[in-house]
Parts: C-alpha cells; sequence; structure tokens
C-alpha cells in the first residue's frame, strides 16, 4: 500500500506541476520569454550534465529515468509526455530548465571571437564549442546575432555554452574602445597560412550571407584570408563556422612556431 500510495502521490505531484511548467517550458523558445522568466531549456543527459557541473543553477528538471529522480524540482515522466515539452524531433530522455547566468565584465585581453550578424544556430552553437575547444574564454556578439540560449543553439554547444563567457553589445563601440587588432576574414586579404598571428586579438566572423558588415570592416585593423587549393577553385566561400574552426586553428598553432 506504501509503494503504492507514494505512486500515486508522485503522479499528483507532477501533475500539478505540469501544467505550469508545460506552459513555462513552451513559451522558452521564444526569446522574448526567455528575456522575461530568466530561463531556458537544455536536453539530453549529457548536455544537462555539462551545465550543472558548471555551476549553472536547475530551475526543474524532467526524465523518463526514474534514478535520476533525486530532488523536489526533479520529475519522473513518460516517454510520451517528454515528447509534449521537447523540443527536439526526437526526445532524449531528460529535459532541464536552467536560470540564465548574469552576464560577466568583458576582460579586454586575450584571443576573442566577434560575431556580425550570424543569424543560424546551429552557427552559433557550433562556434560557441569551437571557442572552447581551442580556449577562447570570451565571445562577443553583435546584438543582431542569434540569441546563445535559444534552444537549437543550446543543443549544438553540447555544454560549452557553460564554458564561454558570451556578451551582447555594439561591435563598433566595442571596437573603438580596444587595443587589441582587430582582424577579418577577406577574399583580398593575406594568407592566413604565411601571416605572423599574435596571442591576443580579435576574429572577427561575418554574417552568413553577406559576411561582415561596412560599418565593421571600417574598424578592421588587419585583412586576412583562407586561400582556395585546387585547380577550379570555383567555391565562392566557407561556411562561417568551418573559417572560424581554420582562422582559430592558425592562430593557435602561431603561439607554437
Amino acid at each position: 500500500m506504501l509503494q503504492v500510495y507514494g505512486f500515486i502521490q508522485i503522479q499528483k505531484y507532477y501533475i500539478l506541476a505540469s501544467k505550469n511548467q508545460t506552459k513555462l517550458i513552451t513559451s522558452l523558445q521564444q526569446k522574448k520569454y526567455r528575456d522575461q522568466t530568466g530561463f531556458f531549456v537544455a536536453e539530453g543527459p549529457k548536455v544537462i550534465a555539462e551545465l550543472l557541473n558548471e555551476g549553472l543553477k536547475l530551475q526543474s528538471f524532467f526524465s523518463t529515468d526514474a534514478s535520476q529522480i533525486v530532488a523536489e524540482n526533479h520529475f519522473h515522466i513518460t516517454e510520451a509526455e517528454l515528447n509534449k515539452i521537447s523540443f527536439l524531433k526526437t526526445a532524449n530522455t531528460s529535459l532541464a530548465v536552467f536560470e540564465i547566468p548574469k552576464p560577466k565584465f568583458l576582460q579586454d585581453s586575450g584571443l576573442m571571437v566577434a560575431l556580425d550578424a550570424i543569424r543560424d544556430p546551429g552557427n552559433l552553437g557550433t562556434i560557441i564549442r569551437l571557442c572552447d575547444w581551442f580556449g577562447v574564454q570570451q565571445l562577443i556578439c553583435s546584438e543582431d546575432t542569434a540569441d546563445c540560449f535559444n534552444p537549437k543553439v543550446v543543443q549544438a554547444t553540447m555544454g560549452s555554452l557553460a564554458r564561454v563567457q558570451i556578451n551582447y553589445l555594439s561591435l563598433s563601440e566595442f571596437f573603438e574602445k580596444t587595443n587589441l587588432p582587430i582582424y577579418g576574414g577577406f577574399m583580398d586579404g593575406k594568407n592566413v597560412y604565411s601571416e605572423k598571428l599574435p596571442k591576443d586579438g580579435i576574429i572577427v566572423m561575418g554574417n552568413e550571407a553577406n559576411g561582415i558588415s561596412e560599418e565593421i570592416i571600417q574598424k578592421i585593423t588587419h585583412k586576412i584570408t583562407i586561400p582556395r587549393f585546387g585547380n577550379l577553385q570555383k567555391t565562392e566561400s566557407l561556411n562561417v563556422a568551418t573559417a572560424t574552426a581554420i582562422l582559430l586553428s592558425e592562430f593557435r598553432r602561431s603561439i607554437e612556431r
């Protein structure tokens, strides 16, 4: 009887909580509600564990695995119930709501990446993960860059979101104040493979369709390019995340030369 009673109590508690939580979670697909509530959603045990390990504050946790339910704000739910609240095409056993961390003060030092109107969540998520891999602690984004707490971005970062400091600001204003060299990728820039690259600096990556904006081009102090190889050389450009990976690799490799 105790086991049955306990099960009923858990189910009642979940049903009572689910009405509010489902509404909250659904709303967090939109940036305006993330801004209003101060919450964002992460899915899958690996991503959730990474965020928890980095100290992000958990608001609520839902899982189809009963062994993971260890606190009052944890809820054991069925696969069907998880599918209702998941943003993924195929739900991944668990979903969590986290508090959005407060932005940290931006340090004008080290190697940084600046994003000028990157709109694709997958590209942004991959770039955040690349920053984590290459030890870039600060990522600065123009105010019209995709929101880093967009569910698609969160999933693409695979937990790196918690280890990279991300600030949204006016790139133009920041570039006017910084003493760091500012690098931008251009078709007519200097070959990145033959340039001596600094330990500290800013790498600017432009919009997927339009590249770096004219306003920001005026602030670039060093134009570089990733040269094409092969006989045809008909490819017009690289994906922005791919280009970021190549440039970060070269900047880090330059230090070891």
